[in-house]
C-alpha cells in the first residue's frame, strides 16, 4: 500500500535527521592519516566531443572510517571554454581535509598531485579549447580519431618527480604550493561538481569492493568512460596498487578538529548482507526500520539521496495518479534544495581557500554547514509528513466488536 511506502520514505528521512543531529558537535572533521597512494591504471576511451577527464582520486566515509576510491571518468563541461581542477587532500596541522574539485576557465591549485592524463602537479595539458570546441592532446588522452577529430600532438615533458602520492603536506606528502597563476584562478568564477559527478560520488561510496581496506589500494574499478558506468564494458581496473597500503592499526574513522567529541574508533566495515541498522535504542523488529543508517554528514554532499517514493496503491486509479504526481513532485523539489545547498557549501570553501581564512573561521563556517543540513533534513521531514497527512485514506470505523458504538 501507498502508506507503506510513505513510511518507509519518511523513516529514513527521520534517520538522516537524527543522525545528522546526533553529529552535530563533530565540526571540521579531519583524518589523521594519508589517504593509498594513486592505483596504476589506464585511460578509457574518450565517450565523446566535449568531454573532459576527470581523474580518480581517494575519497573518505566518515560512517565505515575508510577511504574508497572514487573512480576517474569523462565528463561533459558544464560550460564551453570551463576546464577541472581536481580537488586534492592536504595536511591541516591536525589531520588531513579534503579541497574539493571544481570547474572553472582555468586549472588552479590541487595539491601538486601527479594524476596523470594531462594533470601533471600544476596546470592541465590534456586539451584546450578554441573556438568553441575542446581538442584533445592524443599524447596524453585515449582517443578514438575516427570519431573525435579535433586534436593535436604535443609531447609532454614531465619534470615533476613521478610518484604516486595522493596528499599534500604532512608525513611523506607532496611538498607543493600554489603558484601566481593558480592564485588568479581561485578568484575566477568557478562552478562545483555538477549532478552526474555528485551522484559518480555516492555510487563509488556505496560500493564496498572500491574500501581500502576491501581492495589494499588496488581498486577493481579504477575508471569508467562515463559517470556511474560502473559496469560498462569499457571500465577499467587498476593494474597495481601505487605502494603497499598500511593503515594505522588503531585508526579511528576521523579526528574532530577543535573541542568537538573524537569520533568513534574501529568503526565496522559495511557488510552486503547486513541491511540492518546498528545496534543502539533503535527497535530492530519493525520492517520499517530495516535501512541503512546514513552516514554523519557534515554537509550535504555527503548525505545519501532521498529514495524515490513507490507508487501508491489504494485501488483507486485516479487517485493514485494525483497521490504519484504529488510525491513526485515533491522528490523533485527535495533533490533541487539538495543541489542548490551542495554548491552554496562548497562555494562557501572556495571562497575560505580563496581567503586563507584562519582556523577559527573554518570552524565556523564548518559548523554553519552542519546547521544548513540539519535544518534541510528536517524541512524535508516536515515536508513529507504533512503529504503523508493529507494523502491519508479516510477513516473508517475499524474499531474492536466490543466498542462498537450503538446503531
Amino acid at each position: 500500500m501507498h502508506m507503506i511506502s510513505l513510511r518507509s520514505w519518511l523513516f529514513a528521512l527521520m534517520m538522516i535527521f537524527v543522525s545528522v543531529a546526533a553529529s552535530f558537535a563533530q565540526v571540521g572533521i579531519a583524518i589523521s592519516f594519508g589517504p593509498p597512494a594513486l592505483p596504476v591504471y589506464e585511460q578509457p576511451l574518450c565517450p565523446g566531443d566535449g568531454y573532459i577527464w576527470t581523474p580518480g582520486y581517494w575519497a573518505y566515509d566518515y560512517a565505515y572510517g575508510d577511504y574508497y576510491w572514487v573512480p576517474g571518468t569523462w565528463v561533459l563541461a558544464p560550460e564551453v571554454g570551463y576546464l577541472w581542477t581536481p580537488g586534492y587532500w592536504g595536511w591541516a596541522g591536525d589531520g588531513f581535509i579534503f579541497h574539493e574539485g571544481y570547474w572553472g576557465p582555468h586549472v588552479g591549485f590541487y595539491g601538486g598531485i601527479v594524476y596523470g592524463f594531462g594533470y601533471f602537479g600544476e596546470g592541465y595539458v590534456g586539451g584546450r579549447w578554441d573556438n568553441g570546441r575542446f581538442f584533445y592532446n592524443r599524447s596524453v588522452n585515449n582517443v578514438n580519431v575516427t570519431v573525435i577529430h579535433n586534436v593535436y600532438n604535443t609531447t609532454v615533458i614531465n619534470n615533476t618527480t613521478v610518484n604516486r602520492v595522493s596528499y599534500n603536506g604532512g608525513n611523506g606528502g607532496i611538498n607543493a604550493r600554489p603558484r601566481p597563476e593558480d592564485e588568479i584562478a581561485v578568484r575566477e568564477r568557478h562552478v562545483p561538481p555538477v549532478a552526474v559527478q555528485a551522484q559518480h560520488v555516492r555510487e563509488a561510496r556505496a560500493n564496498p569492493e572500491l574500501r581500502a581496506s576491501a581492495n589494499q589500494g588496488r581498486p577493481p574499478v579504477a575508471a569508467t568512460p562515463r559517470p556511474g558506468d560502473f559496469n560498462d564494458r569499457g571500465v577499467v581496473r587498476a593494474k597495481e596498487a601505487g605502494a603497499p597500503y598500511h593503515p594505522p592499526a588503531n585508526r579511528g574513522p576521523a579526528q574532530a578538529r577543535g573541542n568537538a567529541p573524537p569520533a568513534r574508533e574501529n568503526a565496522p566495515r559495511p557488510r552486503p548482507e547486513n541491511n540492518v541498522p546498528r545496534p543502539g535504542n533503535a527497535p530492530a523488529s519493525r520492517p520499517e526500520n530495516n535501512v541503512p543508517r546514513p552516514p554523519n554528514a557534515v554537509h550535504a554532499k555527503d548525505l545519501p539521496s532521498h529514495p524515490r517514493p513507490e507508487p501508491p496503491n489504494t485501488g483507486n486509479p485516479k487517485l493514485d495518479q494525483k497521490y504519484q504526481q504529488q510525491q513526485e513532485k515533491l522528490y523533485t523539489r527535495q533533490q533541487q534544495d539538495h543541489q542548490k545547498l551542495q554548491q552554496k557549501q562548497e562555494q562557501d570553501h572556495q571562497r575560505l581557500a580563496q581567503q586563507r581564512a584562519s582556523e577559527q573561521r573554518s570552524q565556523q563556517i564548518e559548523q554553519k554547514h552542519q546547521q544548513q543540513t540539519q535544518q534541510l533534513e528536517q524541512r524535508h521531514t516536515q515536508q513529507q509528513q504533512r503529504l503523508q497527512n493529507r494523502q491519508q485514506p479516510p477513516k473508517r470505523d475499524q474499531s474492536r466488536p466490543s466498542e462498537e458504538r450503538p446503531r
